[in-house]
């Protein structure tokens, strides 16, 4: 795409400027007695042509350009100067009328030139000219000079503006004024001086009457001098009436309505429509008293132009009324190159006003100081302009917005300045509005301004002369009570207080919903109409839908049988029937559309009174909204024990955010002083799913469902509303409640479809705008057009007021039924979508019949001015990349997990071709500027299609722009592993000769690199967690074991052994030497890096939840690297690894190894066949160990887990384990002991502890996490006798663990830090209680148990109570403690889930978790002695 650049689109708009000017005639300045030393003329402009006599009040004019005179010398340029002058005052004189003289402005002799075009002539001395007129009393006669001296006033300099100038030009004017009082009876006759060429000197004419005669000055022949004279009395007569009745007012210009029209864009009223702009200089005290109509309009940002704004000023006004962020415009440049979404969010721009303070702030600390007007415009004027580009071209559509200028105070450049970057960015001057109520003011901002438009056009935009007090007043009378009104909240003793203004603008991250909410709103029957026919078309429900059908002003709204099931839930939680807890949490889970919304904005709404409800933002941080949250509970509260609860409704959040806002809140609760079991927040989730009723099954008493199919009572509701809004409504304009009330029916769905396209133009633009947005609606969630695409794509040119309608007028009769709009909440840009997704479904699959659903996103792909298009352009291609690359996943609502998306999905099953959906993909590469996650995208189409080499290049073009993100590493490494696969899956194992399966080598070989090229960029990749490159190293190296195992040298009787000794010694067999000369190194290397990346997956299994995963798009694609439990597809890849690297003459299944098997074995062989053995049996690592305990049949776990203890031996107790053989068999025997407590084959506690003391060293920086985490799981402080040591090696294991975490979980978000806790501290015997232990008493599916731990429901099961054992210890500065067992010394425990910590110096017990990040508490409870 194409860009001009900023500097070459000014030029263009300064040239088409200029050439407006020209065409059009420029103000002159009018004649006054004072000086008007703020009066500019700019270069090349035109005046209005010379004119002659229209009223003797009016002066007439005359150009002169003087161009050739000004060479002159002094003494003939004063001749040719007062010859001018002279000739034309005395003609003004004559005639009594007034008159100006210009010089410097071409006259009609100038051919090739414009009559009355502006040049200017330079000026070394003002005297000059101001001498010239001495002449006058050589060419008067004596009794006649005094007259002349009072008619023609000296002469007045004018500069000539023009940016380009090299040097400054002026516009010499001289009016005559003729008093009657003066001139009275007279007749000037004067001798016109000349400069004599023979004498050097200069002499004088005979004495000449002289006239105005149309648009020039001539004389009176003699012939006609008697009629003149007889003439006099009649002109003076004419003179004294003008002058009488100059003194009368003149028409008055009707300010007030100027006013209004321009500020409400020909509307009665001012509402919140429209975004203002506010530039301003500094406002004095007695103005910032009539500035009030300021802070009732919907202020975008404010370019304040005075640095005292903050601490004197209009900024320090507003802020005592509204919020608002400060800036400098630095911060508009977007230095750091965000994208206009980020940037508006980082700004917080359409949620608070922003304040750009544009030459300083004096209060500010941090340099920002004011700078004069030549400073200014070399350090500040780019960043302005580019901060007002910004905001026109990128952030707020043409007639979405005006600018108004307030000339508070005397102007200067800078403010000229912006004037002329909003002129220029806006095309024009419509949408802009100045005020000032000095007129000297505005004389001087207009002569600035004018080089942007004439004089003329800022007039008509001006309201000048208007006091400050009666403009205030006129436009707080035109400004809608609501955005004057006062709301209220409920109180927890049954009143109300004031919400100001200021307080919840400060609570950006909630909408506060208030006790009279909408009662301030003054509506129309036209406007009840329009609100309900929208909600009913499918539009989103409204608070003002509730207040109407309060009011009586419509019917009411139906209430479905999950909002009584939700009432019910929130009355027990209230009136204390369910478990007490700070944060209580009620979930909603509702099919696309099927009105779940509504149902929990109606909720809101009926509980407005008793409780404080808010609906929390989107694009605000956990934190922030907590923040807000607290805030707004104990607003106008005293004491924080009695504040009602407050009800927060979140829609369409991740399960993750609201979890982690429930910690949050919690953690924010226990920090005060309130009782644990007092209600403070209820967190209302309102949520998309496409089978809610089986969400209910888990957690009945926090979850209701919302279906499109209704009950037989809803049916009943449905029918009735039904019978009434058809009274009011043609059906068309209530299609989604029709829909609704027929449950989308799917033939009631394809009829209703199908009649409405019935006689479409499947050639038309309109219905290629149809199949695009049902395109986008059917695949992406949420997804629109915004309305100035669709403007474009129409062609209906830029956006003018009145926009809305002309879009609709262009629409054809089915579009203008399908389309519903809607205003985007965090842009506040109009946008389009069809009413409903499942129409949009069946739109897109009727239309499919002329046009396959591939072809139409093709032709979306190559409507470049879609594309092109600027504003909502983050969002449109937001939109379009989801479209082919957001794929589906069950955890965040979708019916099915996909591999690719919906579309690309659809095209290559439902159509059936491959090749599109590559095509698609290709083009969608060029579209996003070759966008290396497309390539990436394609690459791994391409593999799944089994198209190795164009993989390969796709993935090699990906590499080419993003050579070191782990994502496209490990896409690469899952090319080479498909094509891996599909030779070793078409090999003939008979008989296989090793030079059959190099190349295969060869390419598993190029996978496992990739694979670990990956390995090591995601260590380096602070904002992400990708372990694909683990897993994929494993798959594809077992499988390539496999492959080699299969090689006749190694698959006969004595094979086994010979691959053995080949992979773990030096040992190379001579049928292998040859053909594998190239591999043999990175063949031997496989034991270990095999193992390396099992003990890895191992590890890191141990740290988080991996029953429930979602990565995100992020752009980037992971690769599914198992399914269903990694911890199943670990224990199985161990069997396979583990099976080529155990020699089977060392053990078998019920025998021990024979001594004379293992002598012809080196010790290092011998103890790394024995530890395959063990991995074998499922002992290799932590993971593997205790996965046996899920196994249901205990017998046959612990016989396993005996098994490999017995593998050990005595090496225990000879300390000749390494530090992970040592791990291990400390895990089996605690494993073991969980599995079956009476075995004889365990060892006593205290043994363990003695054992695992040789995993503590100090400053030990080399051990695993799993050896830290047996100290803190061992060591744990049971009895008060330990020792110092003992106490010593408790406290820094953990430190340690809790370090090693932080370096595993890098930056990732907080809600993806899902630690998992593999034991917990049991009663008595039971020390150690397994997790698997516990989730025998929690029923229901992986989902709903999950749902059970995060909502604590697990602590109130009897069985897992009385299995666990509650720890004691306290809480202090927010941190949870126990006793250790040495004197002053505490130990730190990590509080999880929904955890409560009281305030203070509290007592507190807990259910202790063992974790790899060290020790965690749940459900803590205060502890009364």
């Amino acid at each position: 795409m194409r860009q001009i650049s900023h500097a070459v689109r000014m030029r263009q708009i300064s040239h088409a400027v200029r050439m407006r000017q020209i065409s059009h005639a420029v103000r002159m300045r009018q004649i006054s007695h004072a000086d008007n030393v703020d009066f500019k003329y700019v270069q090349n402009t035109v005046l209005q042509p010379e004119s002659g006599i229209k009223n003797v009040m009016v002066p007439c004019h005359e150009y002169k350009s003087l161009v050739n005179a000004v060479k002159f010398d002094r003494t003939r340029l004063q001749i040719k100067f007062a010859s001018e002058v002279i000739r034309f005052g005395s003609g003004c004189m004559n005639v009594r009328t007034n008159g100006t003289i210009h010089f410097g402005v071409l006259d009609s002799k100038n051919t090739g030139w414009n009559n009355g075009e502006i040049m200017g002539i330079p000026v070394k001395e003002k005297d000059l000219f101001v001498d010239a007129l001495d002449y006058i009393e050589k060419s008067f006669s004596a009794s006649q000079c005094q007259d002349a001296r009072q008619c023609i006033r000296p002469p007045r300099f004018i500069e000539v503006v023009d940016r380009d100038q090299k040097q400054k030009n002026w516009v010499i004017e001289v009016d005559v004024v003729p008093m009657a009082k003066t001139v009275k009876g007279k007749v000037y006759e004067v001798r016109i001086p000349t400069f004599c060429e023979k004498s050097n000197k200069p002499k004088f004419d005979v004495n000449t009457i002289f006239q105005r005669v149309g648009a020039s000055t001539a004389s009176i022949s003699n012939d006609n001098k008697v009629y003149f004279i007889l003439g006099i009395p009649e002109r003076d007569s004419r003179r004294e009436e003008a002058e009488s009745s100059q003194n009368l007012s003149e028409i008055q210009e009707d300010l007030g309505r100027k006013l209004s029209i321009r500020l409400t864009s020909g509307k009665t009223y001012i509402d919140d429509s429209l975004w203002y702009i506010i530039v301003t200089n500094k406002c004095d005290g007695d103005n910032l008293k009539n500035i009030n109509f300021l802070l009732h309009m919907n202020i975008f940002c404010v370019f304040d132009f005075d640095p005292d704004s903050m601490t004197l000023g209009f900024c320090k006004q507003y802020l005592e009324h509204h919020a608002a962020n400060p800036y400098f415009l630095h911060d508009y440049t977007n230095e750091s190159r965000l994208s206009t979404t980020d940037f508006i969010k980082k700004l917080q721009l359409f949620e608070l006003a922003s304040w750009i303070f544009c030459n300083g702030r004096s209060d500010y600390l941090g340099g920002e100081k004011p700078c004069d007007e030549k400073n200014w415009i070399k350090t500040k004027k780019k960043q302005l302009n580019s901060g007002i580009s910004r905001i026109c071209n990128e952030i707020l559509t043409k007639g979405s917005f005006q600018v108004l200028f307030l000339l508070m105070s005397e102007v200067e450049q800078p403010l000229v300045e912006t004037f002329h970057g909003f002129f220029a960015e806006m095309n024009g001057h419509e949408d802009i509005t100045v005020i000032s109520e000095s007129k000297e003011h505005y004389n001087k901002w207009s002569s600035l301004a004018q080089t942007s438009c004439s004089l003329e056009t800022l007039h008509e935009i001006s309201i000048v002369g208007l006091q400050m007090s009666h403009l205030d007043a006129t436009l707080q009378s035109i400004q809608l009570p609501v955005t004057k009104a006062i709301r209220h909240l409920p109180v927890f003793k049954k009143a109300l207080c004031v919400l100001k203004t200021v307080d919840e603008e400060r609570m950006l991250s909630l909408e506060i919903l208030s006790v009279d909410q909408c009662s301030a709103d003054v509506i129309d029957q036209e406007t009840v109409d329009n609100t309900e026919r929208y909600f009913y078309r499918g539009g989103k429900i409204s608070w003002m839908n509730f207040w109407m059908a309060d009011e009586s002003l419509c019917e009411g709204i139906v209430q479905r049988d999950a909002y009584m099931e939700a009432t019910t839930i929130l009355n027990n939680l209230l009136q204390g029937n369910a478990p007490k807890r700070s944060v209580a949490r009620l979930s909603i889970y509702h099919q696309p559309g099927s009105g779940g919304s509504s149902v929990a904005r109606q909720i809101l709404w009926n509980r407005r009174k008793d409780l404080r409800c808010a609906v929390v933002k989107h694009s605000h941080s956990v934190t922030s909204v907590c923040e807000h949250a607290v805030r707004l509970r104990e607003y106008e509260e005293k004491d924080r024990n009695s504040c009602l609860p407050v009800l927060l409704l979140l829609e369409d959040f991740d399960v993750e955010f609201l979890n982690e806002l429930r910690h949050e809140l919690a953690n924010a609760v226990s920090t005060m002083t309130i009782n644990p079991s007092t209600l403070c927040f209820i967190l209302l989730g309102c949520e998309r799913c496409h089978d809610p009723r089986t969400m209910c099954v888990a957690l009945p008493l926090q979850t209701v469902a919302v279906t499109l199919k209704l009950s037989v009572k809803e049916k009943r509701q449905f029918s009735r509303k039904g019978e009434k809004l058809e009274l009011k409504y043609e059906p068309k304009f209530i299609l989604t409640f029709v829909l609704m009330s027929n449950e989308f029916e799917e033939q009631y769905l394809t009829d209703f479809v199908g009649n409405l396209l019935k006689d479409i133009d499947h050639s038309s633009v309109v219905t290629r705008l149809i199949r695009y947005v049902a395109l986008l609606n059917c695949y992406v969630q949420n997804s629109f057009v915004s309305l100035s695409h669709c403007e474009v794509f129409l062609g209906l040119g830029t956006q003018i007021k009145g926009h809305i309608h002309n879009f609709k007028s262009s629409l054809s009769k089915q579009a203008k039924l399908v389309f519903i709009a809607r205003k985007e909440t965090t842009t506040h840009i109009k946008s389009i979508r069809i009413i409903h997704d499942l129409v949009a479904k069946e739109i897109l699959h009727q239309l499919s019949g002329s046009q396959p659903q591939s072809a139409i996103a093709m032709d979306l792909l190559q409507e470049n001015v879609l594309f092109d298009h600027r504003f909502g352009r983050d969002e449109y291609n937001k939109f379009i990349r989801d479209l082919f690359m957001r794929r589906c996943k069950r955890s965040r609502g979708d019916d099915t997990d996909s591999s690719f998306s919906p579309l690309i999905e659809h095209v290559c099953n439902e159509e059936g071709n491959f090749t599109k959906a590559k095509d698609l993909l290709t083009a969608a590469y060029t579209c996003f500027g070759n966008d290396p996650f497309f390539a990436q995208q394609l690459a791994r189409l391409c593999y799944t299609n089994e198209l190795l080499d164009d993989a390969v290049h796709w993935v090699e073009v990906a590499k080419s722009d993003l050579p070191y993100d782990s994502f496209i590493l490990d896409t690469e490494g899952q090319v080479y592993k498909k094509w891996f696969n599909v030779m070793f899956e078409k090999l003939h194992k008979d008989n296989l000769m090793p030079e059959n399966v190099t190349e295969m080598i060869g390419i598993a070989l190029k996978a496992i690199e990739a694979f670990r090229a990956s390995q090591k960029a995601s260590k380096s990749e602070s904002n992400s967690m990708n372990n694909s490159g683990f897993f994929g190293e494993v798959d594809v190296g077992c499988r390539l074991l496999n492959l080699i195992s299969s090689v006749s040298v190694f698959s006969n009787q004595d094979g086994h052994s010979e691959l053995l000794r080949y992979l773990v010694s030096e040992h190379v067999p001579k049928a292998v030497k040859e053909p594998w000369q190239n591999v043999h190194s990175r063949l031997k290397g496989l034991q270990k890096s095999i193992f390396d990346a099992l003990e890895w997956i191992s590890e890191d299994l141990r740290y988080f939840q991996t029953d429930k995963s979602d990565e995100g798009e992020d752009h980037r694609i992971k690769e599914p690297q198992q399914e269903g439990d990694p911890r199943k597809w670990l224990t199985r890849k161990i069997s396979v690894y583990a099976r080529v690297f155990c020699d089977a003459r060392l053990h078998s299944a019920n025998q021990e190894p024979k001594s004379d098997s293992t002598d012809a074995l080196t010790p290092l062989t011998r103890r790394m066949t024995r530890r395959m053995t063990i991995y074998h049996l499922g002992g290799g690592n932590v993971t593997t160990i205790l996965s046996l305990l899920s196994d249901k049949n205990t017998q046959r776990s612990s016989q396993k887990l005996e098994k490999i203890i017995d593998m050990y031996s005595e090496d225990s107790q000879r300390e000749k384990l390494d530090q992970i053989d040592l791990v291990n068999y400390i895990f089996c025997q605690i494993a073991l002991r969980c599995a079956f407590p009476c075995s004889p084959k365990l060892v006593t506690l205290e043994e363990l502890q003695e054992i695992s003391m040789r995993l503590y060293k100090e400053r030990n920086h080399t051990s695993p996490a799993s050896a830290f985490f047996l100290l803190s799981l061992l060591f744990w402080p049971e009895k008060p006798e330990l020792s110092q040591k003992e106490n010593k090696i408790l406290t820094s294991a953990i430190d340690r663990l809790q370090n090693l975490y932080d370096l595993k979980i890098k930056n990732v978000p907080q809600r993806k830090k899902r630690i998992y806790t593999d034991f917990f501290l049991g009663q008595g015997v039971d020390r150690i209680v397994h997790r698997s232990k516990i989730e025998k008493y929690i029923k229901g599916t992986l989902s709903e148990r999950r749902l059970k731990w995060l909502s604590g429901e697990v602590w109130l099961t009897t069985e897992v109570t009385h299995l666990l054992k509650r720890v004691q210890g306290w809480t202090e500065n927010g941190n949870l403690f126990v006793q250790g067992t040495c004197k002053d010394i505490k130990i730190k425990v990590i509080p999880l889930y929904s955890a409560s910590l009281p305030n203070g110096n509290e007592n507190v017990t807990f259910f202790l978790g063992f974790t790899y990040n060290g020790p965690v508490a749940f459900d803590i409870r205060i502890l009364r002695l």
